[in-house]
């Protein structure tokens, strides 16, 4: 990842890690905004009088969290004049975790809460139950320079009753390819549907690695062909100054019979409903694929020793794919926030300003550094400009995937570095990210909520989901799918989620 040495030098450099600090710390970035200055920061840390107690509850994705000793935790009390007792939870655990300390009323004085769309949360904040710091985050900069689109959606009724946990909302997750079997096979890159099935019949047919089972898609994450088709993340879109729910419309039809098409003829494998994760990467870093899904830096860590054996193989981020030729190319943006930062009305005013202090000073300048990196020349050293790492960063459980699961942490390169990448690899991927921010789409319905989807629309999210494989592998007809769907558009509970989705969408649109 690339950051700044400093709060105040503009100067962009590579952030050298071991691999390992790097495969934990994929959950979360990094960022850069514009900083408090650092004097300002240090005369308010060190000012007078007993440090504030806060108590923090947030999750964490390696194997250890920090320990209760941890350096980086006693430099933040240092740098912040507050005395943190941080209960870690393991990420897998974490939503359970949260509604058990919702329910009970055992809330933590900061509490990171999964998604802005949590209910129980939902309903806790109209009964007032945490702060409404709309009046107050105006006044923290880091906070400030966080994308004003990553504070709508995380907004309730028009108010911000959490800090979102920034992250970038471009150049993340989209389908990668293997530029070095195009150049093989003799084909240009596929900008659109039916020129991506040409390379990939051609991937299967002529099996440029030499394997006799290859395919072309690994079929990791197919969602995103369904999106290329209906142009939007998830199952919202507008049209017409109104949500519409793709899953009724012709567009999503279209991706199934694509699927299907791909399935029959054997392009994908025909065992992926069942795959595990590990699986779907086994075909593509063992050359049996030339097309996968995910972001720019997981593809090079998954990748990585594929390309050590054959420095040959190329995988590249594609820049986007349109459903069909002269169609508006597609790539997904992502939600810019990964959980929210949320305040009990139990804490204090004073506290929470404190509070709000701390997490404006983690999220950029030298707080940022402190948790991305840990304490210069303890956990890393700056070898020609570069943040180098050592084995007490990893001893420290330093990285994004502990302290910076606490901060908002935005910047466009998160997800294109990975260490042992090559500069000109890393500066190809930087390139392409910048391309896809300027035409990439989102999911309007971000932050908006049924109250009749909170309550049932889990079954029928399954019910679809299962019905669209046994599409794809040809269980069920698309005739049967049409029907499908018009038992959907019939049913006025599942309307009914439209109408109120609608309701909020137009909500959000009155209080720009």
């Amino acid at each position: 990842m690339k950051f700044s040495d400093t709060a105040t030098r503009p100067k962009r450099t590579l952030l050298i890690l071991s691999t390992w600090v790097v495969i934990v710390a994929i959950a979360a970035g990094c960022s850069t905004p514009s900083a408090i200055p650092m004097d300002h920061v240090m005369e308010e840390a060190h000012a007078p009088g007993k440090p504030i107690d806060i108590k923090i509850m947030a999750d964490y994705t390696i194997a250890q969290p920090p320990s209760l000793d941890n350096p980086v935790l006693k430099e933040f009390e240092k740098r912040t004049h507050t005395k943190l007792t941080v209960t870690w939870v393991p990420g897998g655990d974490y939503s359970d975790r949260v509604n058990v300390a919702l329910a009970t009323g055992d809330i933590a004085d900061l509490i990171k809460i999964p998604n802005i769309t949590t209910p129980l949360f939902l309903q806790m904040v109209k009964q007032g139950a945490f702060w409404d710091l709309t009046p107050y985050v105006k006044s923290y900069p880091n906070l400030m320079a966080l994308d004003s689109r990553i504070w709508d959606h995380t907004k309730i009724d028009g108010k911000t009753y959490a800090v979102p946990a920034g992250r970038p909302m471009d150049g993340g997750g989209f389908v990668s390819i293997r530029k070095d079997w195009l150049n093989k096979v003799g084909l240009q890159m596929p900008t659109d549907m039916d020129e991506l099935y040409t390379v990939l019949k051609a991937f299967k047919e002529q099996a440029p690695d030499g394997k006799p089972d290859t395919v072309g898609y690994t079929m990791r994450d197919w969602r995103v062909i369904e999106e290329v088709f209906t142009g939007t993340v998830g199952k919202w879109k507008e049209r017409d100054g109104k949500l519409i729910n793709m899953t009724l419309e012709h567009e999503t039809k279209d991706a199934l019979v694509y699927l299907n098409k791909l399935y029959k003829n054997g392009l994908i494998p025909l065992e992926f409903p069942v795959m595990k994760e590990n699986q779907f990467w086994e075909i593509a870093t063992s050359g049996r694929a030339g097309l996968t899904s995910e972001t720019p830096e997981a593809l090079f860590r998954y990748t990585m020793d594929q390309w050590k054996k054959d420095p040959s193989v190329e995988w590249t981020p594609m820049l986007s794919l349109a459903s069909r030729a002269g169609d508006k190319p597609y790539v997904t943006q992502n939600t810019g926030f990964n959980g929210v930062l949320a305040v009990p009305k139990t804490v204090s005013e004073e506290k929470m300003k404190a509070i709000l202090k701390f997490i404006d000073f983690g999220s950029g300048g030298e707080g940022m550094d402190l948790a991305l990196y840990g304490i210069k020349n303890v956990h890393y050293t700056v070898v020609d400009g570069l943040k180098v790492a050592n084995d007490k960063a990893v001893a420290d459980s330093i990285g994004t995937a502990s302290w910076g699961k606490m901060f908002s942490t935005p910047v466009l390169d998160l997800w294109q570095y990975a260490a042992g990448m090559p500069k000109e690899m890393y500066q190809r991927n930087m390139k392409i990210a910048e391309q896809k921010a300027k035409f990439s789409t989102g999911d309007p319905a971000i932050g908006l909520v049924s109250d009749t989807e909170l309550k049932v629309g889990a079954d029928y999210t399954k019910k679809i989901a299962d019905t669209k494989v046994q599409v794809i592998i040809g269980k069920i007809s698309l005739e049967e799918w049409s029907t499908f769907v018009d038992m959907l558009k019939k049913d006025p509970t599942y309307t009914r989620i439209t109408d109120e989705i609608n309701i909020e969408y137009n909500k959000r649109k009155a209080l720009k």
